[in-house]
């Protein structure tokens, strides 16, 4: 017995081994071929490699992380409570046994030092320092760092590529994106953003840890210094021992070393959220990693049907020769791990050489930081290569079975023989088109992206079943066309093992493109149509920030009139429950008949969940429930600029605020003309009655307005906080930026309401983009494919007499074939694979309350515009780069 399978393992083993040096063979016969499934296998194996080299270099061991973080330095150190502390081994975790205690607060660099041996010094150091500055008529607002870079302590953090270090407060270093970012020399000037002081750029340094815009500034520079978050860079005589991190955790201090803190007894440090596994996450990038692999599939898929057609008559020799049908598998099966074993070397190697000599543009456009150093990820370029195999032998998978059962004597002869579809395939991809929308619904119903991508997965893999019965039932459309489009239909039916992958691939593309499309554009109609302003378009709202008051009518009127057209500003007042109170709360109060009996945090049951949509009173969005007002003190002058309502409604709530009433834009909360108004204080809690007037404006705020008469009868003081005004129309972002920069001198806070815009547009665009490069791509693969498979019939056609501009159109109409029914296809697939997730998500919050709003079914024409052009690039790209010379050819068959 075991000589036997010993026997059959030597036979397979040898086979296999002769199958791997016939397919090394056809791949130098068959330069072309081999070029273009080299070019589909190498590119995706290149860019993942690229990605997971990219990654691994970007991740910093411990030691590079603290040795970026120290410099030259010893230690940092961070005073964090006055108590005892436990922290974890490299310092980026801590514990007290008592929460109670407050922070450190400011500590000196006396007090930090007389913690630390004898010879000790100490840098002072804030990592975080925010950074205004002016830049023409723009404000911008640069992250920077406090530090002495003139010490050895500080300048072992930066790398400086020009100047020097700052040793003033009025001199400042900056990155080299700082540089641009404020359009700034070495040497120049920097103002502040309120104008009020300036910097001159001394010195060009870069942080490591932070490519971006960074303003190094000095310690002693206006309001950097010595703050609760100020660490300490040390330089010690000695070692960080054991000892000095037991002292100084004994005094609330956290310790950065190159040395880890000693294990503490009492307190353990997990690994953090990152030992945590992302189930949902690794499901969608294994799903993800599955459409790409399907996408290289059925592109290379057509290469290796061609290359069994054109060896058909040396297949049919090894099987008179006594091969049989897993012998002739096992030829095909071999040039998809030959090729795929060659595209995966090739992959790697130049994705490992691209990810080295790129390093430098990936760490400033993409990661923003300098990477650790040079380093490679075993494990992830051997699964890349594993998978390019993988892809080769199932792109190679369904001619192998093709080749194994061919009519040999057709073979032998040259001739082609067509295998039968059988219709099973057709039910088949039926059931799998139909598993797979209700898959995805499924997956909707339940929020679980996983399964909706899982759902699509199938529904794609079942139309790439059906494809071939699809492109057999055009072919018999085509019988009443001329003369060229007839021979592309009868040729991609004849030939289906390398068109239908093609329209497949297609396919696939344009529909998850569709797909996403669709969902993008539905869910920015859905939050255009559930956006609710604060407050109307074009209104523009200057309040203080502080203490000081408002800021000077005639400096706020004349930026207005001047940036954005306002032609009257009128005053903003606020009620206050009086200087000495430290709270103060003033709102309507809610009729008990009116209120909705349930909290929209609430718990409730589906039962109660159906009695609350029901109820007249829980209707309206989630936060029309909160009865969070903002108290304006007005006599009708503000009105317009805070509701834009209509004129007659502003006339009639006017009238009511200059008898000495109120105005609620809620209107539920005014009965008879009488609104109860509740104040509490830190000293008392009263409710009073007042005239009311209901003004519903839509908006996403709700706003209670206080005559003067009623505020002080309210026990309420009040006092100016800013101007309002309308601009003449929406401003757009230059004239806001505008107004911005010639108020930023009154330290005032600004509320500009514009209207809500669409970001999706461009990844719509892209998108689009993406599946109409695939389909050139593929359609233009399979027509050069289909040209050198139909050499036979070009001939023929010139025996006969065709013109030569009869192969160029045979060309556009074989790309035109595999683009448009791909495309057909897959717009078809995407829009109802939309229309299936959008129906199951909206199916499944009908029934909950607070009413959300529904997810429209919007089609993004502007991406179905690009994908229906996209057939129309592939064919003329085929029609203009066939050669229009007709070959004159022996027919042996």
């Amino acid at each position: 017995m075991s000589a036997g399978r010993g026997g059959r393992l030597a036979r397979a083993t040898g086979s296999w081994w002769a199958a791997l040096r016939i397919a090394r063979r056809e791949a130098r016969r068959a330069r072309g071929r081999t070029a273009l499934v080299l070019a589909m296998i190498t590119l995706p194996v290149l860019v993942l490699t690229f990605t997971a080299v990219s990654w691994r270099m970007s991740e910093l061991t411990p030691a590079e992380r603290i040795e970026r973080q120290l410099g030259t330095a010893d230690a940092e150190l961070l005073w964090v409570q006055r108590q005892p502390i436990v922290q974890s081994a490299w310092g980026d975790a801590w514990h007290a046994d008592r929460e109670d205690v407050p922070l450190a607060g400011v500590v000196t660099a006396d007090q930090v030092t007389t913690l630390l041996p004898a010879g000790s010094r100490v840098v002072p150091l804030r990592r975080w320092v925010s950074f205004d500055a002016r830049v023409g008529e723009r404000i911008e607002n640069i992250s920077g760092h406090a530090v002495d870079l003139a010490d050895p302590l500080g300048r072992g953090l930066v790398r400086f590529h020009s100047g020097r270090a700052p040793t003033g407060p009025d001199e400042i270093a900056v990155s080299p994106a700082a540089l641009r970012r404020l359009d700034v020399r070495l040497g120049g000037t920097v103002t502040s953003g309120d104008g009020i002081r300036s910097w001159r750029v001394v010195g060009v340094a870069e942080h490591p840890d932070d490519l971006g815009p960074v303003v190094t500034l000095h310690p002693t520079a206006d309001r950097v210094e010595t703050g609760p978050d100020t660490s300490w860079l040390v330089d010690l005589p000695g070692a960080v021992d054991e000892a000095l991190f037991r002292r100084l955790n004994a005094h609330g201090v956290v310790v950065h070393a190159r040395t880890p803190a000693p294990a503490s007894d009492a307190v353990t440090f997990g690994p953090g959220d990152f030992s945590s596994v992302d189930v949902e996450g690794m499901s969608i990038s294994v799903l993800v990693g599955g459409l790409g692999l399907l996408e290289v599939v059925l592109l290379v898929g057509p290469a290796f049907a061609v290359g069994v057609r054109r060896r058909r008559r040396e297949l049919a020799l090894v099987a008179v020769a006594g091969g049989d049908d897993a012998h002739l598998r096992r030829i095909v099966l071999a040039d998809g791990v030959v090729l795929g074993a060659l595209g995966a070397t090739v992959g790697v190697t130049l994705g490992v050489a691209a990810a080295f000599a790129g390093r430098p543009l990936v760490e400033q456009h993409l990661y923003g930081a300098r990477f650790g150093g040079y380093r490679c990820w075993p494990e992830a370029l051997a699964a890349i290569a594993a998978v390019a195999v993988l892809a080769g032998v199932l792109a190679a998978l369904a001619p192998a079975w093709t080749a194994a059962r061919q009519d040999v004597v057709a073979g032998l002869a040259g001739r082609r023989t067509p295998p039968a579809y059988r219709r099973h395939w057709l039910a088949v991809g039926v059931a799998l088109a139909v598993g797979g929308a209700a898959v995805a619904a499924f997956g909707a119903a339940r929020t679980a992206p996983a399964v909706i991508l899982a759902g699509i997965v199938l529904g794609e893999l079942g139309l790439v079943f059906a494809t071939p019965t699809l492109v057999g039932l055009l072919a018999r459309l085509g019988r009443s066309l001329p003369l060229a489009p007839r021979i592309a239909l009868r040729d991609a039916s004849r030939n289906r093992s390398s068109t239908a992958p093609a329209i497949s691939a297609v396919m696939a593309a344009v529909a998850g493109s569709v797909a996403i499309g669709v969902y993008l554009a539905s869910d920015e109609a859905r939050s255009v149509a559930t956006y609710q302003p604060a407050l109307p378009p074009g209104a523009v709202l200057v309040t203080d920030r502080g203490p000081d008051g408002p800021p000077a009518l005639s400096l706020v009127a004349e930026a207005a009139r001047a940036h954005l057209g306002a032609r009257a500003v009128v005053p903003l007042a606020e009620a206050d429950c009086g200087p000495k109170a430290e709270l103060c709360a003033v709102s309507p109060v809610l009729p008990v008949e009116r209120a909705c009996p349930w909290a929209p945090g609430d718990q409730l049951s589906p039962a109660q969940q159906r009695q609350a949509r029901a109820d007249a009173r829980c209707r309206g969005p989630e936060d029309h429930f909160g009865g969070n007002f903002h108290v304006v003190v007005d006599d009708g002058t503000a009105l317009p600029v805070l509701t834009g309502a209509a004129p007659a409604d502003v006339a009639a709530a006017t009238a009511v605020l200059r008898a000495g009433g109120v105005v609620v834009t809620d209107p539920r909360y005014v009965v008879d003309g009488r609104v109860d108004v509740a104040v509490t204080s830190s000293a008392a809690a009263t409710t009073t009655t007042v005239a009311g007037y209901p003004l519903p404006t839509g908006l996403g705020v709700d706003r209670l307005l206080l005559s003067r008469p009623a505020a002080e009868r309210l026990g309420l003081t009040v006092r100016p906080i800013g101007w309002a005004f309308t601009a003449d129309g929406v401003p757009d972002e230059d004239r806001e930026n505008r107004f911005v920069a010639a108020v930023r001198p009154l330290d005032a806070q600004l509320e500009i309401e514009r209207d809500p815009t669409g970001a999706g547009r461009p990844l719509l665009l892209l998108l689009a983009a993406a599946a109409g490069v695939i389909t050139v791509g593929a359609a233009g693969i399979a027509t050069g494919l289909a040209a050198a498979e139909g050499r036979a019939d070009l001939s023929t056609l010139a025996a006969v007499g065709a013109s030569p501009g009869l192969r160029r159109l045979l060309s556009l109409c074989q790309s035109g074939v595999i683009a448009v029914l791909g495309c057909a296809l897959g717009i078809v697939a995407g829009l109802g694979s939309a229309s299936i997730i959008l129906t199951a998500v909206n199916r499944r919050y009908a029934g909950l309350w607070p009413v959300s709003e529904p997810y429209p079914m919007v089609v993004p024409w502007a991406t179905l515009g690009v994908l229906m052009v996209v057939p129309l690039v592939a064919m003329l790209g085929a029609g203009l780069f066939t050669r229009s010379r007709l070959p004159v050819e022996r027919r042996l068959d």
